[in-house]
């Protein structure tokens, strides 16, 4: 191109930083605003995700001297579970040792982004996101405006393109698609991450260790009664939990899908802890400084993430539940996917057909990815209790509960990329017809 086009992207977080990255490989210039104050150094509410092969290799070909491993520890091995006879033992009902995927704590995955970030990417930090407009002619530049938090002056800016990463209460998408609306998944889940790095020889660490002997490398799903639990450790000695309990829809306030708990609630939620969950994990929920509750939502896959020179991506684009790992890795997926198509643009009039290559490639992969774990999460909060056909993991067979695992997720093993589907023109055919 004869100048370096420009996005504007909305939203501070992975997804947002993600972007950040691919657009610069793709020679854009990039203006990134966070309503967020300034970067976050500490994660009170953090928690653990989990990178699949194919992000993290993403990731790595944008840190250049880096990589996810600094921070990271491996998930080699993913295991179902069934707790019985009182919350005494469990049984493994399934168990899958080629796993393959990398355990993260979100803080860290965040700064390792955020700090390789090169000093020409203008990142604002305290501009809340108020409006955009689109020009008339053609969609040649978009305007956005923000409210400066610190100050409350009102800054616009211009772009070429204008990219939505902020996340699953997306403002843009609120824009775009006024009556959509997200779907309550009839659960919410209690979270935490334990810091053991002072006490790694404690009782409650030797005894989660031995009940769970491949912490360190496993990825545990622990189902009980219309309920489980997912644990596994994160580097720095720090053991991640979530534990996802059936409950109608909070009423949650501001735009957050987090609650603040109180005490009595947190003392509630251990109480039932210890009617239905092993001892040794029921000592790691009590030990875990400021636990946090998380509403979980999802909604019914778009018929489009691309409006003229407005694209989303990340939650914005496709919130989903947490069962398959997927929030994180389509977020990075869906930045680097978008990098590759916008790589391609020769001249700003091409933008239109760059940004539908992007819309082909990865809508059919994240909606079946968002329904399939829709599905994961009903089955294992036994929910589906009222489908014709249920599935019940206390009465399946182990080859039946081989659906538990996270390998049966649609594009497991991959999902397409701009650089190896079928010609770019012809994709563009094909999506005309």
């Amino acid at each position: 191109m004869k100048k370096r086009p420009k996005a504007v992207v909305v939203g501070g977080s992975i997804a947002g930083i993600a972007c950040a990255h691919s657009l610069l490989s793709a020679d854009w210039d990039v203006v990134l605003i966070e309503k967020s104050r300034s970067p976050p150094t500490a994660c009170p509410t953090g928690a653990g995700v989990g990178l699949d092969p194919q992000s993290s290799n993403f990731i790595n070909t944008w840190l250049h001297s880096h990589n996810t491993h600094s921070i990271t520890l491996p998930l080699s091995i993913d295991q179902n579970q069934l707790v019985t006879d009182g919350a005494k033992r469990s049984r493994t009902v399934s168990r899958d040792e080629e796993f393959n995927f990398r355990a993260a704590y979100w803080a860290d995955l965040h700064a390792l982004l955020y700090s390789a970030l090169p000093s020409n990417v203008v990142v604002l930090w305290g501009h809340f996101f108020l409006s955009f407009s689109v020009s008339d002619d053609m969609g040649a530049s978009v305007s956005v405006k923000a409210r400066v938090l610190k100050t409350g002056e009102i800054v616009d800016m211009v772009g070429d393109l204008l990219v939505g990463a902020d996340g699953c209460l997306s403002s843009i998408r609120q824009h775009l698609v006024p009556n959509l609306k997200l779907r309550y998944s009839g659960y919410a889940a209690w979270r935490g991450v334990l810091d053991f790095s002072m006490n790694e020889e404690s009782d409650t660490i030797v005894g989660l260790r031995s009940a769970y002997p491949d912490l360190g490398k496993c990825l545990y799903f622990d189902l009980g009664f219309r309920g489980h639990c997912a644990l596994y450790e994160l580097k720095n000695t720090r053991i991640n939990w979530i534990w996802y309990v059936n409950q109608p829809e909070p009423d949650i306030k501001g735009n957050s899908v987090t609650m603040k708990v109180s005490t009595e609630m947190i003392e509630q939620m251990h109480k039932e802890a210890e009617e239905t969950w092993v001892p040794e994990l029921v000592r790691v929920m009590k030990e875990t400084s400021e636990p946090f509750v998380n509403v979980i939502y999802d909604c019914d896959p778009l018929e489009q993430v691309v409006w003229d020179n407005v694209v989303l991506v990340g939650d914005a684009a496709h919130p989903t539940t947490p069962h398959g790992l997927r929030s994180t890795n389509m977020s990075i997926l869906d930045a680097a996917v978008l990098g590759q198509c916008l790589n391609k643009c020769t001249t700003l009039e091409n933008l239109g057909l760059a940004l539908k290559e992007y819309e082909m490639i990865r809508l059919p992969v994240t909606s079946r990815q968002v329904l399939h774990s829709r599905r994961l999460g009903r089955i294992k909060q036994g929910l589906d209790r009222d489908d014709p056909e249920p599935f019940n993991p206390f009465e399946a067979s182990m080859e039946d509960c081989q659906v538990l695992q996270q390998k049966s997720m649609p594009f497991f093993m991959g999902a397409p990329t701009s650089d190896d589907q079928c010609g770019f023109c012809e994709r563009v055919e094909l999506y005309e017809i």
